[in-house]
């Protein structure tokens, strides 16, 4: 299974919207009964951990069926303008795609496709950062 973002670097502003596909293949229809897409963030580190999700969807058997695997399918939504992603020392802030598999015989498989949420304007004016993440914080 798989996940692919139409930015390939990654980075999304706030209140702008996230397009992505997905693809579920190794994994035959029989053995299938639901597939939940979500789009998230959690957080982590020092103090417990806070997890929301922004949009979902949950496709049946039924509906498994009718679409098939084998294809790519879509997903958009318009991301919120907060929070923004945060990788601090003590506390991290993370976005991503969460797919979710659930087999037949009850076991399930997870699989996240990370994404960073800048600030809205910032990718537009090359000051996107991400707090505290080296590699992102440079204006572009």
């Amino acid at each position: 299974m798989s996940v692919s973002l139409c930015r390939e670097d990654g980075i999304y502003e706030g209140g702008k919207e996230l397009a992505a596909t997905w693809r579920v293949s190794r994994v035959t229809l029989d053995s299938l009964s639901a597939i939940e897409i979500s789009v998230l963030w959690y957080s982590e580190g020092k103090g417990d951990t806070d997890l929301h999700v922004h949009h979902f969807e949950r496709y049946e058997e039924e509906r498994i069926r009718r679409f098939g695997l084998a294809d790519k399918h879509s997903l958009s939504c318009m991301l919120p303008a907060t929070p923004l992603s945060y990788h601090g020392r003590l506390i991290r802030l993370r976005w991503c795609v969460r797919m979710r598999l659930f087999l037949s015989d009850g076991r399930e498989i997870v699989a996240d496709q990370p994404f960073y949420l800048v600030a809205p304007q910032s990718i537009h004016k090359g000051t996107a950062i991400v707090v505290g993440d080296e590699r992102r914080s440079r204006p572009q």
